[in-house]
């Protein structure tokens, strides 16, 4: 056309935006492809629900629960304290992924399912089960461990327990405030800290003043730390004429009245972002004893152990977790000519991260053994549960926000932006070594077992006994764990229960992991042969061993 110039061709090329060496997404993948957790389900009496382990980790790694996963932290829980006509209500919406996942949970038995089941191993493959379901969301997993932690502590109420555990311990998740009894199935919830005291709950101001019935009473009060408020009931302690008691509190009455929950405010938090942490306010509330009078904290201490040992395996999923994605980032992105995985330096990393991974997993599900045979009467196990949940709950946690940012730096500047999902990982991780007792609070607690009740030192030895005479380095480590018990003391006691831990992991690894990765954690947890960052594992570790088993596939 007239005044039109025509331009050449301009000459072929790649496009600009073309994506290379960039790994393909992880999802699908398999959350139970682990040999350290089939292996250690199969050892705690747990070998029946390996197949429902299998499937479950074939959901926790699909696209679509990882979607959930996404979806849950991105659209965060919204409060509505009143509804369009001004009548309180204090609900909070979360997305539909929140349901989702919370639905699989509960019916895969994450929630007080175990309580109800008369067979070995019930409470190991629920923690199994959150080991491999905890690769999608961490947020919904304070629900399901609460409602697990409840049952104990409501059976010190033989009514309450027989009214409210069927609910509790069932598969169905039934969402939304209506009758408790009404429902097919219920989630418990807790209220324990307030702003004044924290973890020391003995300050709480919360009161509570009998009424004309029989262990009915009305609460007046202000907590500060209330998490999942949607749940059904919940277990508060509160100041009785006769002390610090605790009490059942349900959302909505047997008449079909809102009990008086007034959430002042959503707590604006650094992680855990899909699930919803309150501050509700009491004023007249309706609520039931469940204990005696002044003995709230005895009857809310197993159900800290219970959620103690959730703290212990909610760590080490987001380990093992991160390792998996940065294992699958580094197989597949190339630097300097080589694949990442082939690169000397960041196999010495990744070797290393897998060894923190298999202790904490061996531990914890040590632990659910502990648990589960404790809670059917076994002494020697009970009073080893005692004080080896609490160690693993001081270290474990607090292993985990510097292996996460560990995992998060191998993917460089890919794991820094929030589509990896490293970022969240990150910011969940401290929350683990704050939830039920500070460092410490748990370092102190451990100090209390040992002075208190000394079954609990007599069976943490008795289980470093197993192991003695296989590794000399883990020998001499027992030897100091009993020189440092003689002097322990308060302002000592995170280095007594450090050093407790340790030994008590690389007894396990010495005990049922493969030489190699005994070796490896024996050398550089106890004989001192490392450095303080993840990756100075000697050049005599076996590293591609160590690697083999925990990256399986083309390493």
């Amino acid at each position: 056309m007239d005044g039109m110039v025509s331009l050449p061709a301009p000459p072929e090329q790649a496009a600009t935006h073309a994506v290379t060496n960039q790994p393909p997404p992880l999802a699908p993948y398999d959350a139970s492809d682990d040999p350290v957790l089939l292996e250690g389900l199969r050892r705690e009496g747990a070998e029946w629900a390996e197949e429902g382990i299998r499937g479950l980790g074939l959901r926790a790694g699909g696209a679509e629960a990882q979607e959930w996963a996404d979806q849950a932290n991105r659209h965060e829980p919204v409060l509505r304290t009143h509804d369009r006509y001004g009548n309180r209500i204090d609900e909070v919406d979360f997305h539909p992924s929140w349901h989702h996942l919370m639905r699989t949970a509960v019916a895969e038995g994450m929630a007080g399912t175990p309580w109800a089941e008369d067979r070995s191993g019930a409470h190991v493959a629920r923690t199994a089960g959150g080991l491999v379901w905890g690769h999608t969301d961490a947020g919904h997993g304070c629900p399901t461990s609460m409602t697990y932690a409840a049952i104990p502590a409501l059976r010190r109420e033989p009514g309450l327990a027989k009214v409210y555990e069927p609910l509790l311990t069932g598969r169905e998740y039934e969402p939304g405030l209506r009758v408790p009894t009404g429902k097919r199935g219920l989630l418990a919830g807790m209220g324990m800290t307030e702003k004044q005291g924290g973890s020391d709950v003995r300050t709480n101001t919360t009161t509570a003043t009998p009424s004309a019935e029989s262990g009915v009473y009305t609460l007046r009060g202000h907590k500060w730390f209330t998490s999942a408020p949607m749940c059904d009931v919940f277990l508060v302690l509160a100041q009785a004429p006769g002390g610090l008691s605790c009490f059942l509190v349900p959302r909505v009455l047997p008449d079909g009245s809102r009990n008086t929950f007034r959430i002042q405010r959503l707590k604006d938090k650094l992680g855990n972002r899909s699930n919803a942490s309150s501050e509700p306010e009491f004023d007249a509330t309706v609520a039931w004893l469940v204990g005696p009078e002044g003995q709230g904290v005895k009857t809310i201490i197993e159900m800290v152990n219970c959620t103690r040992l959730d703290c212990v395996m909610m760590s080490a999923t987001l380990m093992r977790r991160t390792l998996v994605e940065a294992g699958h980032h580094a197989r597949h992105r190339s630097a300097f000519g080589a694949r990442l995985l082939d690169q000397p330096l960041m196999r010495n990393v990744l070797a290393d991260l897998a060894l923190e991974s298999e202790a904490a997993t061996t531990l914890t599900l040590r632990l659910a053994g502990a648990a589960d045979r404790a809670v059917r009467g076994d002494t020697g196990e009970q009073a080893f549960r005692r004080i080896a949940t609490a160690v693993g709950k001081y270290w474990v946690t607090k292993r985990g926000p510097a292996f996460t940012a560990e995992a998060l730096e191998c993917l460089g500047g890919n794991g820094y932006v929030e589509d990896s999902g490293m970022p969240r990982h990150y910011r969940e991780a401290p929350l683990l070594s704050i939830w039920e007792g500070s460092g410490n609070v748990n370092a102190l607690d451990v100090l209390r077992a040992l002075r208190r009740d000394p079954d609990t030192a007599q069976a943490l030895f008795g289980e470093l006994a197993l192991a003695q005479g296989a590794d000399a380095r883990l020998d001499s480590s027992v030897a100091r764990l009993k020189d440092l018990l003689v002097t322990a003391s308060e302002a000592g006691a995170r280095r007594l229960v450090e050093h407790m831990a340790l030994t008590l992991q690389a007894s396990l690894l010495v005990r049922h992991a493969p030489p190699a990765v005994a070796d490896a954690f024996c050398a550089t947890r106890l004989g001192g042969d490392w450095g303080h960052a993840f990756g100075t594992l000697p050049e005599a570790a076996d590293v591609d061993a160590v690697l083999a088993r925990a990256l399986p596939g083309d390493n």
